[in-house]
């Protein structure tokens, strides 16, 4: 077989790839906005979405290694000498060996400034999930090999097609025995929709990684793994020829894989890409480094640069535009010494600058950015200066909420990001007497920053609150955190409801008087009929008029 005639991808320059038009027209007209413009076109803002245990964690670490933000990549569970990852730093996420909350890590590469927000990977959290997926460009799909396509992937997927976020997918763990390769690709395209464009094809089957064929090149791209993996692995390349030599049918076997992709009209097309229909696809091995640098190569080349956002109104707001944001996650106790608050803004357009004053949208009032820094993980900076992709941590930022806007000199409010339907639910009472000025500060704290949904009950009154989450393990965190950081343990007692819709006010009264429902009102104001299950809540629908229960969004 003559592998030299390989097809080989057009691929752009990445400035030209991942840059929006608006970009090149701004720079045409030069000043302030050309130059936010071209910062903007440096920028790649992206997340990694998976179920739960694919490696995500491992992946995080592993492309900050090889663009020498780290030194040592972490595992998720740390064995002997090898330290744990950066992205998850707190306990439980340590203990439990899963991602809880998000971290933002920012680190240069190839002339390009990446921005990795790594995301919680556990179905429970997918509302997290859904508000880091609002801050991003582009989403990095990891599939397990030996699993293919789980429900939480699949899920999460379908939030990116449902926000316009094209999607590169990593085949991760070939170094484990696992599917086929042409298998996974059969997954992505009948499972998903998802036509796959593989940029790199296994050498070896799963369990026998010996390395990747570029698709680009047609060379063997082969892994050599370090001690533990903590390092980056040492990559050889090979023409087709000596890898003909070398390999023998190994390699003979994913040359003539991959050409069958290619007659089944697999290329790598870029406008599909961007448009969401299709993915370019990578095989790697997270925790031995393989494959790492082929996807960061990927990203770089291939993923968008931000472009102009939609305001409420579904106005694109462009990114040469005076600085805008909008807060995409809150967070505190990441800082014990100071137990300070942190909201993460998402630059949507202009250039910030550190000490700038600008409009909170949502009330109107000036707000001070004398406190901002960037976020490496855990770690903290000063952050001077950021531009559009960029995520700015606002430190004591209280006035702020997920959602909310801030914008300088032009008036812009991006739409707001909508809470899940709640389907567990739980009396939270002070496990302390003499705690109450805490219970109250760390439940409200909590809400506002969407580790569950606080709501309020007339049945109940104040002091004995109800919370709301999509996955039961949104609670453990809130108990953690407020035994941990609040000083005020708390105790649950599950309340046996499992279906939430939006009610009229007319219809509250129906709702309250009927057995196995409950009518309670959200922090935003927003009244929840909850019914025990689907069966009550049409029992309930029959008496009430046409529109009286909606759906929560998700």
């Amino acid at each position: 077989m003559d592998t030299t005639a390989l097809h080989e991808p057009e691929l752009t320059d990445h400035r030209e790839a991942g840059e929006a038009p608006e970009h090149r027209e701004s720079r045409r007209h030069g000043g302030e906005a050309g130059e936010v413009a071209a910062e903007a076109a440096r920028r790649r803002t992206f997340a990694v979405i998976s179920h739960p245990d694919a490696g995500k964690s491992t992946l995080t670490e592993a492309l900050a290694l090889h663009a020498h933000a780290i030194g040592e990549a972490g595992a998720v569970h740390g064995k002997g000498n090898r330290r744990g990852v950066v992205s998850d730093w707190m306990e439980m996420e340590k203990d439990r060996g899963i991602s809880i909350t998000s971290a933002v890590l920012q680190f240069a590469y190839d002339g390009t400034v990446v921005n990795l927000l790594d995301t919680p990977g556990h179905a429970d959290f997918s509302e997290d999930t859904y508000r880091v997926l609002a801050a991003v460009d582009a989403a990095v799909m990891l599939v397990d090999a030996a699993k293919g396509i789980e429900p939480q992937t699949f899920k999460l997927f379908e939030v990116c097609r449902a926000r316009g976020v094209p999607v590169i997918t990593v085949v991760n763990k070939w170094d484990r025995p696992g599917l086929d390769a042409l298998a996974i690709m059969d997954e992505l395209t009948s499972r998903i929709d998802l036509h796959p464009m593989p940029l790199t094809w296994p050498v070896g089957v799963a369990g026998d990684f010996q390395g990747v064929l570029d698709c680009a090149t047609g060379e063997f791209v082969q892994f050599t793994r370090t001690p533990g993996g903590a390092t980056e692995a040492v990559t050889t390349r090979m023409s087709p020829s000596e890898a003909e030599r070398s390999l023998g049918a190994v390699w003979t076997d994913a040359v003539e894989e991959y050409d069958l992709l290619r007659s089944s009209g697999h290329d790598y097309d870029h406008e599909l890409f961007l448009s969401g229909a299709a993915s370019p696809v990578l095989f790697g091995s997270a925790v031995l480094n393989f494959g790492v640098r082929q996807l960061l190569d990927a990203l770089v080349a291939l993923a968008p640069a931000p472009g102009a956002r939609p305001d409420r109104s579904g106005a694109p707001h462009p990114v040469g535009a005076p600085f805008s944001g909008f807060v995409f996650k809150i967070q505190a106790g990441m800082d014990r010494a100071h137990r300070d608050r942190l909201a993460f803004v998402r630059v949507c357009s202009g250039r910030f600058t550190r000490g700038m004053v600008v409009t909170h949208a949502e009330t109107g009032r000036p707000f001070a950015t004398k406190y901002a820094q960037s976020v490496f993980g855990r770690d903290r900076s000063t952050l001077d200066e950021a531009f559009p992709g960029d995520v700015i941590g606002l430190v004591n930022a209280n006035a702020l909420r997920v959602g909310d806007t801030l914008f300088a000199e032009q008036k812009v409010a991006f739409p707001r990001i909508p809470l899940f339907a709640p389907e567990h639910f739980a009396v939270a009472r002070a496990a302390v007497t003499g705690k109450q000025k805490q219970f109250r500060r760390g439940i409200e704290q909590l809400g506002e920053e969407g580790v569950v949904q606080v709501l309020q009950s007339d049945r109940r009154g104040a002091q004995a609150p109800v919370l709301a989450a999509v996955g039961p393990m949104q609670f453990d965190v809130a108990k953690h955190r407020m035994e941990h950081e609040f000083g005020a343990p708390i105790r649950l007692e599950p309340l046996a409801y499992s279906v939430a819709r939006a009610v009229t006010p007319a219809a509250i009264p129906v709702v309250d008087s009927r057995t196995g429902a409950e009518v309670l009102t959200r922090a935003d104001g927003l009244h929840l009929a909850v019914f025990a299950d689907k069966w009550r809540l049409a029992s309930v629908e029959r008496d009430l008029p046409a529109g009286s229960l909606t759906p929560i969004f998700g």
